[in-house]
């Protein structure tokens, strides 16, 4: 049995501040890399397989402490990449909500179908994600698999695989920092073993603001 463990990159000045980055490649604050320590140490007895990592700086560098511990190279896969927010890109919600008002709108009712201004729809996410996945499974037929990601991109392939609708994926999965959901691949197809779990932090970092 193939086990998917979901981790979402560690906090940055966008996820500080609340702003959309997709195609910012934004570097982790000291607490990101704290983060990433943090679920080195909790995992590195983890019996990995292998670690899939999106090729943005704040996945890879959260990826590090534990390929380091394992002496393993991360698999890097662009499918992993976040969305791209377009005209968005490094602005909070209101700004946008100001800026770009019937865009965002739209966006927010239906974002499987349409995309930030100039950006990405999350059926496009979907498309170029779900190839990753499933690469996994066809590679690792059993055993665990780190993958790290992004906060949308994780969100949309936990409902792709869970059967949620896609355009949902704002309002009902939560993914903040650091945190990490697995899934395993059983005989009955996908199932959902914990979400967003962040018990591998400290109580300083799992109670910092914006993330």
């Amino acid at each position: 049995m193939t086990t998917l463990y979901f981790l979402r990159h560690g906090q940055t000045e966008c996820s500080r501040n609340n702003a959309f980055c997709g195609s910012i490649d934004s570097e982790l604050t000291q607490e990101g890399l704290a983060m990433a320590e943090a679920f080195a140490k909790a995992y590195v007895s983890t019996p990995w397989k292998a670690v899939f990592c999106s090729p943005m700086r704040r996945t890879v560098l959260t990826a590090a402490p534990l390929c380091a511990s394992l002496n393993i190279q991360p698999e890097i896969r662009d499918g992993l990449k976040e969305i791209n927010y377009g005209q968005w890109e490094g602005k909070p919600p209101e700004v946008i909500n100001q800026e770009f008002h019937d865009d965002y709108l739209r966006w927010s009712a239906d974002p499987a179908w349409y995309a930030p201004t100039g950006g990405e729809m999350a059926m496009t996410i979907a498309y170029r994600a779900m190839q990753v996945v499933e690469e996994i499974k066809q590679l690792y037929t059993s055993g665990n698999v780190l993958v790290v990601s992004h906060k949308a991109t994780i969100r949309i392939i936990l409902c792709s695989l869970l059967g949620i609708d896609v355009g949902r994926f704002r309002y009902r999965i939560g993914c903040p920092v650091a945190s990490v959901s697995v899934v395993e691949f059983t005989s009955h197809g996908p199932l959902l073993r914990s979400m967003a779990d962040r018990t591998h932090l400290d109580e300083h970092l799992r109670n910092l603001p914006g993330t």
